[in-house]
C-alpha cells in the first residue's frame, strides 16, 4: 500500500479513480478533544485489486489540499462507496461543503438486504468477503505520526474488503429492484440539515422531565450559550458544562458568581471568566423570556392507549413483513412508530415511500379492520375481511 502525502499525489490517484465505476472510501479521525471531528487519515481503494489500487491519504502531512478529492466527489460517473457514512460525510461537509455524488452506504444497503439492524463492518466482512478484521488497532490515536505497519494494515482493510461487500450488495439490490429503497435512505445523509446544529435548537438534545415553559426557557438559553461557545472554541460541549450541570443551573437559576460557586456539578473552570458570565447571562435571558416565547416541551412518545392489542398485532405484521422481504424490522418501523400508528397517527415515515408499499399500507388496513392476521403453519397470513366484518369493526371504532 502507498501513503499519499502531497496534493499532486492525491490528484494523480483521483484522476485514476475518475475512470473507474466506483471507489471505496473511509476515514480515521479524532473527536474526543474537539467539537468538530479532526480528520487524520483517508483510505481509498479502486476496483482493480492491483498492488497500487489502495492508498492511505495522510491529511496531516502539511502538504495536502483535498480539492482533488472534492472534485472526485462531484464526478457523477463514479460511485463513492462508504460504510456507515454519516460521520465521514459530516467531516467532508464541514471541510469542503461538498457531498459525494452518487454515493453508496453499505450499512444501509445491508439492512435493506436483510443483514440485520445496523450491520457492522466486521459482520459484513465475515459473511460476504469471507475474511476477518484485526481489531487490535481500533482505538489508535490517528493523529500521532509515524503510523506503524500494523496501523496502516488495519486502516487499509476498511476499504479493501469494502470492494467485495459493495459489489455483492449492489448486485443483490439490482436483482431485487430495491434501488429506490436505498436512494430514499441515502437522501437524509446528503442533506446539509442532517449535520447543521443551530445553537438556538440545541436545547432539544437535552433530556429533561419538566414540561414547565419557564424552566425550558432557561434550559434553552443555557444550551444555546454552550453550543455557541463550544463551536467557536472547537471544544466538546462537556468541556463547557455537562447536561446534568445544565439542568442543575436551570433549576437553581444562579444570579451571581457567588451562586455559581455553590453549584455542585459545575466544573471549576466554568465558575469564572467568560463561561461564568455566559451562564449568568443565559439564566437572566431565560427568566426574562415572555411566556408566549417559551419553548414547548417535546411531545411524549405516543402510547396506544386503549389499543395495546392493535399495537401488538402491528408488531406481528411488521415481523412477518420483515421476514417476507428480508429487511431489518427497525429499518421499516420502530416500536414507537407502531404505538403511534395504533394511536391514529398517520404522519409517519413508516407509512411513506417504500415503507408504505412494504408495510404501511397493510398496517393501515389492519387498523381499519379491512384485514386480519391468521396463522398459517409457522408463518403469518393476511386475510381479507368481508365487508360486513369491516362495517362491524368501523362501528366498534
Amino acid at each position: 500500500m502507498k501513503t499519499l502525502t502531497t496534493t499532486d499525489e492525491l490528484a494523480e490517484f483521483c484522476q485514476r479513480a475518475a475512470s473507474q465505476p466506483y471507489v471505496t472510501i473511509d476515514t480515521e479521525f479524532l473527536r474526543e478533544r474537539s467539537y468538530y471531528s479532526k480528520l487524520c487519515l483517508i483510505q481509498m481503494a479502486l476496483p482493480d485489486r492491483g498492488d497500487d489500487s489502495a492508498v492511505l491519504v495522510d491529511v496531516l502531512s502539511g502538504k495536502m489540499d483535498l480539492d482533488p478529492l472534492f472534485d472526485l466527489f462531484r464526478n457523477r460517473d463514479v460511485v463513492k462507496v462508504f460504510h456507515a457514512a454519516r460521520q465521514d460525510l459530516e467531516i467532508f461537509y464541514v471541510e469542503g461543503k461538498v457531498f459525494p455524488e452518487p454515493f453508496f452506504d453499505t450499512q444501509v444497503a445491508a439492512m435493506v438486504c436483510g443483514f440485520g439492524e445496523q450491520a457492522g463492518y466486521e459482520t459484513l466482512v465475515r459473511k460476504i468477503a469471507r475474511a476477518s478484521v484485526d481489531k487490535s488497532s481500533r482505538f489508535t490515536d490517528w493523529s500521532r505520526r509515524p503510523l506503524s505497519d500494523k496501523q496502516k494494515a488495519y486502516a487499509i482493510a476498511d476499504v479493501t474488503h469494502l470492494r467485495d461487500i459493495y459489489e455483492f450488495l449492489a448486485k443483490r439490490i439490482r436483482k431485487t429492484g430495491r434501488e429506490k429503497w436505498v436512494a430514499e435512505e441515502l437522501e437524509i445523509l446528503t442533506n446539509p440539515e442532517t449535520y447543521i446544529i443551530r445553537p438556538e435548537e440545541a436545547w432539544q438534545r437535552v433530556k429533561t422531565r419538566s414540561t414547565s415553559g419557564k424552566f425550558l426557557a432557561v434550559v434553552r438559553e443555557l444550551a444555546r450559550f454552550r453550543e455557541d461557545y463550544a463551536q467557536r472554541r472547537n471544544i466538546p460541549r462537556s468541556r463547557v458544562f455537562k447536561d446534568d450541570a445544565l439542568l442543575e443551573l436551570a433549576s437553581a437559576k444562579p444570579q451571581s458568581p457567588a451562586d455559581l460557586g455553590r453549584t455542585r456539578l459545575l466544573l471549576r473552570e466554568a465558575r469564572k471568566g467568560e463561561i461564568a458570565q455566559g451562564i449568568l447571562d443565559a439564566v437572566k435571558a431565560g427568566m426574562e423570556c415572555a411566556p408566549e416565547d417559551w419553548p414547548k416541551a417535546r411531545p411524549a412518545r405516543e402510547k396506544a392507549v386503549g389499543n395495546e392489542g392493535l399495537a401488538d398485532l402491528l408488531r406481528v405484521l411488521l415481523k412477518a413483513k420483515a421476514e417476507k422481504f428480508g429487511v431489518a424490522q427497525k429499518l421499516i418501523a420502530s416500536s414507537a412508530d407502531l404505538d403511534a400508528i395504533a394511536a391514529g397517527n398517520t404522519d409517519l415515515r413508516a407509512l411513506k415511500g417504500w415503507r408504505r408499499d412494504v408495510f404501511g399500507q397493510d398496517a393501515l388496513r389492519l387498523c381499519q379492520g379491512r384485514i386480519a392476521l391468521s396463522a398459517d403453519g409457522r408463518s403469518v397470513r393476511l386475510v381479507e375481511l368481508p365487508k360486513a366484518a369491516q362495517q362491524d369493526a368501523d362501528s366498534a371504532a
